[in-house]
């Protein structure tokens, strides 16, 4: 771990080397997968769709030549696809099942990049024309994601450049960052902000005074997005124009949409992971076809395709033809990239985004990164390049960064800027205390466990509740519940000896791939939630539009309870209320009432990684109004921490 004492720069160097180790790991486990593991698994893991329907293939407004995809089999496994992401192409000789088992598969030798994905329609860029003619002649088709070695190349050469500063921004803003030196700040007298609560004026008023950096803490519900719109909007006075960024594509979108809402003139670089209607008409690509300027553009770089394909005339003349073309487009396109910048108020995009081309040159006054605690620091880095001053936005007693390799996150790698910044400059940390989700009763104890007790919730949400005398928290124990009533729909891979009344339900974990499952549990799961049901009552529950999250650590049991859930016909009037996700799924989300399935159930106590307490903290905080945990006492409640909630909900009881 960072110690004060170590230079800022051994600090990064050590950073560079974990990650290292984390692309090599990844690198390794990318070919493995690729070698061992079969179409249908990687399907199921969300890292592949097959078969594939092939549609058009055309030349989008970037010039990139795109091919429209759509997935004809699984269409209801959740995916990892996303905008930006790299994919590589594979087929299957006719001697094979739509299972991707028996034939042989053989890899295209080209990567490609999502450019769109939604639902079961994916585009794709390809490198060349050339590329849709081999898709096109392929037996059977599929698309698996490719290793992202771009974003590791960007960060390798952020944390590079940031290690070699000798002098300028860059350099004392490593030196600010990774030391005990003080944060310098401005003195002007606070702004008044009416409409926020006291800490969120606050934490606006401390990054207008940041010369350097300020960090936003916003413990869930406490109005994060609320406060930093503020905050950006507030700036736009002060400076012309802002960079916002985030780790992924869905939290850049959610704050571009609220500062459009807040009538602010947004571009977002890159392509969104859902396009609503609010953003498609503020995406660089949108902007630039709207340009008047970009019909001539279409028509020189048509020109000069069809230039390339011709036979006629001297190579000469098409040459000199050529040349002129690609200077006229180069000219329109500055043009156009100016107006469209001037215009702008704040550039929105992802971290690795923040290299795109089209940012080559510009640099920031302010730099905004929302979700900052999900980030690896190197991953910052390459959009605090471009930046004077940075402000920082997120929970770092929530999710962490996605680390794959153990060793690399054992030692440190998943210790990020924003940590490093609250730990040793608090003068810059802004806490949010107010929070506008949970009623009281589900708050106090993440706000124990995780805030130190200085949450408070706001008074239209502290005593609310679904039922009447009933209790905000609860835990059903699996070693004493009531057994599932018997119309309910058997777990596929339960154990039929264990399943009859009189012995009782066998509540053991299993193995199930990478993942974990409980198929009684996951039974038990929705017997419990249907028994909350049939209290409300239908008819309140669609008058009051009360929703429900199910909550899984385990991919595995997520995948099982929807299977159960769509399987058993007593949900289905219910069914469009009800989200069933991981705890990554549902980060940023909340539902009047969360129901946690925790999966762990065995002789020796092993929880696996139920022990990373941050994921737990957003499990629980998710609820507004009921919040029901099930799981093994006896399991779960030889760590300390379960042992406290299991003793929290007891006396709450």
């Amino acid at each position: 771990m960072t110690t004060t004492t170590e230079s800022p720069i051994t600090t990064l160097t050590r950073q560079r080397a974990l990650l290292q180790m984390e692309y090599a790991y990844e690198k390794e486990e990318f070919q493995r997968l690729t070698e061992a593991t079969g179409v249908e698994r990687k399907v199921q893991r969300g890292m592949a769709w097959y078969p594939l329907a092939m549609g058009r293939a055309y030349h989008n407004s970037l010039d990139q030549y795109v091919v429209e995809l759509t997935r004809t089999a699984h269409t209801d496994e959740d995916h990892l696809f996303e905008p930006g992401k790299p994919v590589c192409f594979f087929s299957e000789d006719a001697s094979g099942d739509l299972h991707g088992t028996g034939g042989m598969l053989h890899y295209f030798r080209f990567v490609a990049q999502v450019a769109f994905v939604e639902a079961d329609r994916m585009v794709v860029a390809l490198p060349t024309p050339d590329a849709a003619e081999q898709l096109r002649s392929a037996y059977r088709l599929g698309v698996q994601l490719y290793l992202d070695e771009q974003t590791y190349r960007l960060m390798f050469e952020a944390l590079d450049a940031v290690i070699a500063a000798k002098s300028g921004r860059l350099a004392e803003l490593r030196e600010m960052f990774h030391s005990t030196l003080p944060v310098g700040k401005f003195t002007f007298a606070p702004v008044r902000f009416p409409w926020l609560n006291a800490s969120q004026q606050a934490a606006v008023n401390e990054v207008l005074w940041a010369k350097d950096v300020a960090v936003v803490h916003g413990p869930p519900g406490t109005g994060k997005t609320t406060t930093l719109v503020e905050a950006i909007y507030e700036t736009l006075r002060r400076e012309t124009q802002v960079m916002v960024c985030a780790q992924s594509n869905m939290a850049v979108d959610w704050i571009a949409e609220k500062l459009v809402q807040r009538g602010v003139s947004v571009m977002r670089i890159g392509n969104p992971t859902r396009v609503t209607d609010t953003m498609l008409a503020h995406t660089y690509e949108r902007r630039f076809e709207s340009h008047p300027l970009y019909q001539d553009l279409w028509a020189a770089r048509r020109a000069i395709r069809d230039l390339y394909a011709s036979r006629s005339g001297s190579h000469e003349a098409r040459h000199q033809k050529i040349a002129r073309l690609r200077d006229r487009v180069a000219d329109m396109e500055y043009t156009i990239n100016e107006a469209l910048f001037a215009d702008t108020k704040v550039i929105a995009c992802t971290l690795a985004g923040s290299a795109n081309r089209v940012l080559d040159g510009r640099r920031f006054g302010t730099l905004f990164i929302d979700e900052a605690a999900q980030a690896l620091e190197a991953a910052c880095w390459i959009a605090i390049r471009k930046a004077h001053r940075v402000v920082l936005a997120g929970d770092h007693r929530q999710l962490p960064p996605t680390i794959k390799c153990p060793e690399a996150a054992r030692q440190g790698l998943d210790r990020t800027l924003m940590q490093a910044i609250v730990e040793q400059k608090p003068r810059a940390v802004s806490l949010l205390r107010v929070q506008y989700r949970m009623c009281e009763s589900i708050m106090q104890f993440p706000n124990r466990e995780f805030y130190g007790g200085q949450l408070e919730a706001a008074p239209e949400v502290k005593y609310r509740g679904i039922l009447d005398w009933d209790t905000a928290i609860e835990w059903t124990d699996t070693a004493t519940a009531t057994p599932p009533p018997p119309d309910t729909p058997p777990a596929a891979g339960a154990n039929a000896a264990h399943g009859g009344a009189a012995a009782g339900p066998d509540y053991a974990e299993r193995a199930s791939g990478l993942s974990r499952v409980n198929p009684e549990e996951a039974r038990l799961t929705l017997a419990t939630l249907r028994r909350y049901f049939e209290r409300i009552g239908r008819d309140r529950i669609e008058q009051e539009n009360i929703d429900v999250g199910i909550i899984s650590p385990y991919k595995g049991q997520v995948q099982l309870l929807r299977h159960l859930l769509k399987a058993d016909r007593w949900w289905k009037p219910f069914r469009s209320r009800i989200t069933v996700n991981t705890v990554d799924g549902f980060q940023g989300q909340e539902r009047d009432v969360i129901v946690i399935s925790l999966v762990r159930s065995n002789d020796d106590g092993d929880i696996g990684f139920l022990r990373d307490l941050r994921r737990m903290n957003v499990a629980i905080t998710r609820a507004r109004m009921k919040l029901i945990l099930i799981g093994d006492r006896a399991t779960l409640c030889r760590h300390p921490f379960y042992r406290r909630l299991a003793d929290y909900v007891d006396e709450t009881y």
